[in-house]
């Protein structure tokens, strides 16, 4: 009786099993059966139907059965567009990776390189401190716009690499501040010295350079306090960061002006030749 029911149970589970996902063994008979313009119709309709996952694995499909078709080209950019939209950006990348790969002459070759980038670029907000993902996705897009200009994809590349460039900027800024309201000035200067020699086309600079007047005069440096100063006077003379500046030097009877031979000089130097900014 026991072995009866276990049986019974046994085969309503998997009866079950093959009512749900992808099954591939008895998908194989079928999709055997089936030409690749066939699966990738099937593909394309469960993209429509929003089960992307799905279409991914029909995508898929056509690579294993008809590897060497222009099918399996179309299937592979394809299974990585469909991943994207499920959400699944590491088995994107892979298979946008693969077709770059594969297929580097070809013309959705700049699209490949747009999903490499979207993949690291829509997790940004997810990853917390590490900035890892919004560099790759950096280096994906300039490759993008850099080697394919014309591409239809080059222009909202270079806005997406604009929004994560300021992105690492506001980072270092959020760092540099969290330094400075506890007393780590040295700290906080150097994380506001990266905004300035690397992030100084970003909106950030302005306040970076008055973060910079007020950790130098707390450490009583203030050659170079001024320093700051002068260059934020000389970009954004108009901005509300300047006029925090300049009071904080001149309730102290100082004024913005260069001073000293550090670095802060050397910028300004390259400010007043134009070199910068």
């Amino acid at each position: 009786m026991f072995c009866k029911m276990w049986f019974i149970a046994f085969a309503a589970m998997i009866a079950l099993s093959g009512c749900n996902g992808f099954n591939s063994q008895s998908s194989d008979i079928s999709l055997q059966d089936m030409g690749p313009a066939e699966i990738y119709q099937k593909g394309e309709f469960e993209l429509s139907k929003n089960k992307n996952k799905r279409a991914a694995e029909y995508f898929g499909e056509i690579e294993r059965l008809y590897p060497y078709s222009e099918w399996a080209k179309r299937g592979l950019i394809m299974q990585a567009f469909a991943f994207h939209k499920d959400k699944n950006y590491q088995s994107s990348r892979g298979a946008a990776s693969r077709f770059v790969d594969f297929y580097p002459a070809d013309n959705d070759v700049a699209y490949a390189y747009y999903l490499i980038g979207l993949s690291y670029y829509d997790q940004i907000d997810d990853v917390g401190r590490d900035q890892g993902v919004t560099r790759n996705a950096l280096q994906a897009f300039r490759v993008l716009f850099e080697q394919f200009p014309n591409s239809e994809y080059a222009e909202p590349a270079k806005l997406k690499f604009d929004l994560a460039f300021d992105h690492l900027a506001s980072k270092e800024m959020e760092v540099g501040r969290y330094y400075l309201k506890d007393g780590y000035y040295s700290a906080a200067i150097n994380r506001f010295r990266i905004v300035i020699e690397d992030f100084q086309t970003t909106k950030h600079t302005p306040e970076a350079l008055h973060r910079l007047v007020e950790a130098y005069l707390s450490l009583g440096l203030t050659d170079d306090a001024q320093t700051a100063a002068a260059i934020l006077g000389h970009n954004y003379k108009n901005s509300e960061w300047y006029a925090s500046s300049y009071d904080l030097l001149t309730t102290r009877g100082l004024s913005p002006g260069a001073k000293g031979t550090g670095w802060l000089a050397r910028v300004h130097r390259q400010v007043i030749k134009g070199q910068w900014f």
